[in-house]
Order: C-alpha cells, then sequence, then structure tokens
C-alpha cells in the first residue's frame, strides 16, 4: 500500500503533525498514515516520536488497530505493518476510484491503440490483484474480471512489483512464498527468482514467457506516483498467435506513456482528496 501525497506538502507522522493533536480518530489516522508510508514495520518508539505522542496514547492506539485488521504486529518483536484489512480497504478504495475515471480511460484507449488486453495490478502479498483491467477484441484471449487475483512470482505485473520492493521485504516475502509451478517456465528457485528481480529493476519492465499459462505471454512497467515510488504495474498479455516476446517489447514506449499518464492522474486523485 502506498500513499499518495501532495507536493509541498510535509511527510505524514512527522513531528508536529496536527492530526496527532486532535481527537482519538485524527490521531489514529496519524498512526496508520505513517505506518502506510513506510516500506519497513515501524516500533512503538519510533511513532511516539515521529508523532509527538505519549505513548501509552500510541500503545492503546496501536493496540486497537491491530484488533481491528487494520496494522499488523510481527509474532516476535514488537514492531508493526500494515495489516489484511488495511490492504483490502485500500485496494477496493483504488479499484473504485481508477475503474471509473481518468486511468481507467487512459486503460481504454491503451488497449485501444495496441490491440491486446491491458490491466493494472497491485501486490497483496503473494498475489497480484486486478484493480482494472481492459479485454481486447480478439476471441483468443484470456478472460479475468477486476480484482481478479493472480500470483506473483510468475506474471509480469508480480515481477515487477516484487522487484521494486526493497531487497529485505523482497527476501522476506519471498521466503515465506510457495513457488508453485504452473508451467515448465516457472521460477521455483528463490536465488533465480531474485536475479530476475534485480534485472527487471535495471531494465525497468518485466516479461512473462509462459510462466503461468502456456501460449501466453505478457509484459509489464511500473505507474510511478509524483514521487517516483511504484505504486502498481501496468501489463499487457498477447497469446503467442499473435505476438512473441520481441513483439511485446515493441509496445514498450506506448505502455510507458501509458504509465506516466497513469501516475499522473493517479497523483491528481491524491490531490483531490
Amino acid at each position: 500500500m502506498k500513499h499518495f501525497q501532495e507536493p509541498g506538502k510535509p511527510r505524514p507522522g512527522v513531528p508536529g503533525d496536527e492530526r496527532a493533536h486532535g481527537s482519538a480518530l485524527t490521531k489514529s489516522m496519524a498512526v496508520l498514515d505513517l505506518v502506510a508510508a513506510e516500506e519497513r514495520p515501524l516500533g512503538l518508539v519510533e511513532v511516539t516520536e515521529r508523532l509527538g505522542l505519549s505513548k501509552p496514547t500510541v500503545h492503546r492506539i496501536m493496540r486497537q488497530l491491530e484488533d481491528e485488521g487494520l496494522l499488523r504486529r510481527e509474532p516476535l518483536r514488537d514492531r508493526y505493518s500494515v495489516g489484511p484489512r488495511l490492504f483490502t480497504l485500500s485496494i477496493n478504495a483504488l479499484s473504485s476510484a481508477v475503474q471509473g475515471g481518468a486511468v481507467h480511460a487512459i486503460l481504454a484507449d491503451l488497449v485501444a491503440r495496441i490491440g491486446e488486453t491491458c490491466n493494472i495490478g497491485v501486490l497483496d502479498r503473494v498475489e497480484v490483484v486486478y484493480v482494472d483491467r481492459v479485454e481486447c477484441n480478439w476471441p483468443l484471449r484470456l478472460q479475468l474480471a477486476p480484482n481478479s487475483r493472480v500470483p506473483a512470482h510468475c506474471t509480469a505485473n508480480g515481477k515487477l512489483m516484487l522487484a521494486f520492493l526493497t531487497s529485505h521485504s523482497r527476501s522476506r516475502l519471498v521466503a515465506n512464498m510457495t513457488l508453485a509451478r504452473f508451467t515448465e517456465n516457472t521460477i521455483t528457485d528463490p536465488a533465480r527468482l531474485e536475479k530476475e528481480c534485480l534485472a527487471i529493476r535495471r531494465d525497468d519492465y518485466a516479461i512473462n514467457d509462459q510462466e503461468y499459462h502456456l501460449g501466453l505471454i505478457g509484459l509489464a512497467v511500473p505507474i510511478r506516483d509524483g514521487d517516483g515510488r511504484v505504486v502498481a504495474g501496468l501489463a499487457m498479455h498477447s497469446p503467442l498467435p499473435r505476438l512473441d516476446i520481441e513483439g511485446l517489447r515493441e509496445h514498450l514506449p506506448v505502455l510507458r506513456e501509458a504509465a506516466a499518464r497513469m501516475g499522473a492522474a493517479m497523483a491528481d486523485m491524491g490531490q483531490a482528496d
């Protein structure tokens, strides 16, 4: 989960944040904003110092948020990260906003230009969730609705989102993943997946070469927010009879252009809030 931040405004959770001195609800929102904006778990002392609140207040808030599934506490140490319910809320909110606005229009225009199915995906633990998807008009296609989930380790969008995690977050996540084999091309070795992720970061795109379904290939590029952080992936896929891997790469410029427009539109959505 990523936080869209208005340019020129301070990051959530810095000392003196006005929300940290309001009602119980505003204090809870300040805690959620702080934890959600970080790519690593935060401890009680750090949250207390960053928000300028008392330790008992932060402890009570974080325990309440944990009870509601909005935060998750690491079992062996008193550190907190985004919880499953907050993941679900953020994905549902993003899906609703994307499917009814400018981002969907950009996605539909992209599909009309390249003639292949495209989708926008975000990472939810070990899966990619499609927050929006537009199908092409070809009869030969794989039909999946928005909010469908696919494995992260064997799809273009999934590998892309894994690649742009911090190395610590990625290694910890992969260590707890079941790298199930779907085809003979599926990557099932963690070391090989890590090597692939490093190549994806270098090239700024990911390829799926029949790793989830035989005969189906895909390409994904990152969608970035105004601060350059990867918040989602934009992917296209095609059956092999229509395109090969080099044919996919020929569409890289138009996908990157669309991804840049989507990132700007998502930033506008955040500013409007």
